[in-house]
């Protein structure tokens, strides 16, 4: 109780709670004006019937007849107050049953709880925060970066203008906080002066909005935004925005260099400083039925095996274990090991049978793009034949029908790539492809972070989310080169080694089997050691590299 009158006060600074208070007043005054009058015309209609009450007995028995008590104490014998009493009896159940409560709570109790919900609400960070990220939105993309700039002990605020939502994220255990973006004093409040960051992601109007703000309170501030179409790249930049970054592109990007190509070289799918990570499938060569051991791919070429892909998953490889036809091999190396794997193994020669985008969209038509650049032919199956970006080599029609799938060949395919916005959809399409063609490669594009597990189950061979793309791009914005993503849940990163390592071999060390990271890589100093051997001490200071989730 003895926070009320501060509560009351906090709602009493609002122009429409200071209104509605009118409103509601006026409501009860004239909900008292109704129960005095029937008190006066109860006297008068029981002086007709010879009967003779007090004033506090007609203020009685109105509020008891009007909210439907009724005790049938005073009651009317002719008809003329029975009428009265009916009257009296429906404008109580409008006025005190439906009304007085409605208003009540329109006018009162839901400012109040509005009140109470800001008042919980951090509306501005602690004035020694310094290099913390303020990302603005609230989307499953933003909730996601929130999430991994918490992994990585960073921290930030999530800007909401919206005080349900912004509750809802309190409660989840996002550090919400409530603020206008087009409100400078917003943006003072969260320290954007000593922030190291701040990222929009909302559209690209609102983005164009909050980087014109910004710039307003702090010229110098790092503003990263996100651009849902490739002709507010420029808007952006003018209106104040350090980096622009069109992420459904990149997307699309990324999805078409996954494709397998000629050569080992052609299928790195991540550069680490001079450390480069290629993948390719055990039939490709001739090491299927032997163990790595048996191979000893690393004291004969110097390359070392990060780790299998089979059937979505990724495992760290076990020496002992023969290597099956339907893994894939990641490897990491610098180029000269990664040739001389080649000359091991032979060299892998890709499918011959382009590939196979399902949907026309923005993403779809970035992996187009790419493939164009990279010499690899395709063909894109699309419903909707009024999108205004389809080319030649669209196939239009559902990519659900067989016919359709034929048309556009996914008979000769080597890879089939599924980019639709709607995960359920694309979940769908990745079963069928499989279903259709069991050795084919499938890429698939997951919106929601949640799905990329099932996506997985359903047969894809590879899925990249827009969320995760994006939270690894801020994170190596904030710490170049700290993160690589090479995969949905498989990244490389740098850790300093733990001082309780120090002087330690990594075969002592127990990091593979306590945490499942794989080493891939040591740096002391200024040079970088790939394929550390297990025997090797670890030097105090030095900073690893590791592959893992």
């Amino acid at each position: 109780m003895k926070f009320l009158p501060a509560q009351l006060a906090f709602v009493m600074k609002s122009r429409t709670a200071r209104q509605n208070m009118r409103y509601l007043m006026k409501f009860i005054l004239m909900l008292m004006a109704v129960i005095a009058l029937y008190s006066v015309l109860f006297h008068v209609l029981m002086n007709l019937e010879g009967k003779q009450h007090s004033w506090i007995t007609g203020f009685y028995w109105t509020l008891t007849v009007m909210s439907t008590l009724g005790f049938g104490d005073i009651t009317f014998s002719s008809d003329l107050g029975r009428l009265f009493s009916i009257v009296v009896l429906t404008s109580g159940v409008v006025f005190l049953l439906v009304m007085l409560p409605f208003t009540f709570i329109q006018f009162f109790y839901a400012p109040w709880l509005e009140a109470q919900a800001k008042a919980r609400i951090p509306r501005e960070l602690p004035p020694e925060t310094r290099g913390h990220v303020i990302i603005v939105g609230s989307d499953p993309t933003a909730l996601n970066l929130s999430a991994r700039l918490g992994q990585y002990g960073r921290e930030h605020a999530v800007l909401c203008p919206d005080v349900q939502r912004t509750t809802e994220l309190h409660d989840m255990g996002y550090p919400a906080v409530l603020g206008d973006h087009d409100d400078p004093r917003t943006y003072r409040a969260l320290r954007v002066d000593q922030a190291a960051m701040v990222v929009a992601l909302d559209s690209d109007v609102r983005n164009t909005n909050i980087a014109f703000t910004l710039r307003e309170v702090s010229p110098d501030v790092p503003v990263v935004c996100k651009a849902d179409q490739d002709e507010s790249v420029d808007i952006l930049s003018l209106a104040g925005s350090t980096r622009v970054f069109a992420f459904t592109r990149l997307l699309g990007h990324t999805l078409a260099r996954r494709i397998l190509g000629d050569g080992l070289l052609s299928n790195v799918i991540g550069r680490f400083d001079s450390l480069l990570v290629a993948e390719i499938p055990v039939q490709w060569t001739d090491l299927g039925g032997r163990t790595l051991r048996q191979c000893a791919l690393r004291s004969a070429t110097g390359v070392n095996v990060l780790g299998l892909w089979e059937k979505g998953r990724f495992s760290v490889a076990d020496p002992d274990a023969p290597l099956s036809d339907s893994a894939v091999l990641v490897l990491g190396g610098s180029e000269d090991h990664l040739r001389a794997f080649e000359r091991l193994a032979g060299k892998p020669q890709a499918v011959r049978g382009g590939a196979v985008i399902l949907g026309g969209g923005r993403v779809g038509m970035a992996v187009a793009e790419q493939l164009r650049e990279q010499g690899v032919g395709y063909a894109i199956v699309e419903k909707n034949a009024k999108l205004g970006n389809l080319e030649e080599r669209a196939v239009i029609g559902s990519a659900a029908d067989r016919e359709v799938l034929e048309r556009a060949g996914i008979e000769t395919a080597s890879t089939v790539f599924v980019t639709t916005h709607d995960d359920d959809l694309n979940i769908y399409l990745t079963i069928y492809c499989r279903r259709l063609r069991p050795d084919v490669q499938i890429i698939s594009r997951s919106t929601l972070d949640r799905n990329v597990g099932i996506m997985y189950t359903a047969g894809a061979n590879l899925v990249m989310s827009h969320s995760s793309l994006v939270a690894t791009t801020v994170l190596n914005l904030l710490s170049p080169g700290m993160v690589l993503m090479l995969t949905e849940g498989l990244n490389l990163f740098r850790a300093p080694l733990p001082a309780a390592l120090a002087g330690k071999s990594l075969a002592e060390s127990g990091i593979r089997q306590e945490t499942g990271c794989n080493v891939v890589g040591v740096r002391a100093g200024a040079a970088m050691a790939l394929g550390p051997d297990p025997q090797t001490a670890l030097e105090a200071g030095s900073e690893l590299v590791l592959i893992g989730d």
